[in-house]
């Protein structure tokens, strides 16, 4: 089978009872906590109000509730049916992260690794400009790449597996990128299931943005934000883990 014949972005859709299998909640806890401080560095101590842009099955959510109200936005309504669930204080909406308005004001605004989903510059100002209408003055905007131009050496291969409530998943992921001309990477899974006492395969991808940091700066700062990159070491992620943080003046 061609790359190109595989169905995009089932993981969101039919395949979205996988994700809490994949990737589940505790996972996060690590890099969370790096969010939560630069949060409280930047904003002051306090329970301050946050939202969060392509929240997915709100995993890395689930770990900063504690600390902060939050309401949550997502494109797939799959993915918000998980976070509705694991994040039940927490106030959803259906929403594209590029056109979003709620008419509401947040002295934060995050995206996690929702932000791969960017494919151009256009669609990086678009939600900045989601950005930035939803933030309070002075308001703090963070966000975290998975790659980053600078140092992606393509390809990116991860094979894991993880079995909960009688599903065994194991899958391998293949990042490359599409066209060295061009800011697009794809990723190719496949997913080994077991369940109801059968194996059977799956097969996804999506495409994501590939950029450089001094992109994302040139655009943070024309959008408007005083611009800092962070960079932090997790013991799950082979290089540096990189929070792009954007104060809004």
């Amino acid at each position: 089978m061609r790359a190109d014949q595989i169905p995009m972005y089932r993981l969101y859709g039919d395949l979205a009872y996988l994700w809490p299998i994949m990737s589940p909640p505790e996972d996060y806890a690590e890099e969370a906590e790096h969010w939560r401080r630069l949060l409280h560095r930047y904003l002051g101590a306090g329970r301050h109000r946050v939202l969060e842009l392509g929240v997915g099955g709100g995993h890395h959510l689930s770990q900063l509730t504690n600390d902060f109200d939050a309401v949550a936005v997502d494109i797939a309504e799959p993915m918000l049916t998980l976070s509705k669930r694991l994040n039940p204080s927490v106030e959803h909406h259906l929403g594209d992260m590029r056109s979003l308005r709620l008419g509401q004001s947040f002295a934060a605004v995050m995206i996690h690794d929702a932000v791969n989903h960017l494919l151009n510059e256009v669609e990086i100002r678009e939600t900045l400009a989601t950005a930035t209408a939803h933030l309070e003055p002075g308001g703090l905007f963070l966000t975290a790449p998975d790659y980053f131009e600078d140092d992606f050496s393509p390809p990116q291969v991860t094979l894991d597996g993880r079995e909960t409530h009688g599903v065994r998943l194991d899958y391998v992921e293949y990042v490359y990128r599409l066209d060295p001309r061009e800011p697009c990477l794809e990723t190719v899974f496949t997913y080994m299931i077991q369940e109801n006492g059968g194996l059977r395969l799956e097969h996804d991808r999506m495409h994501t943005g590939l950029f450089p940091i001094a992109t994302w700066e040139r655009l943070f700062r024309k959008a408007g934000f005083r611009f800092q990159a962070h960079r932090f070491v997790l013991s799950n992620w082979p290089r540096d883990y990189v929070i792009l943080a954007g104060v809004l003046e």
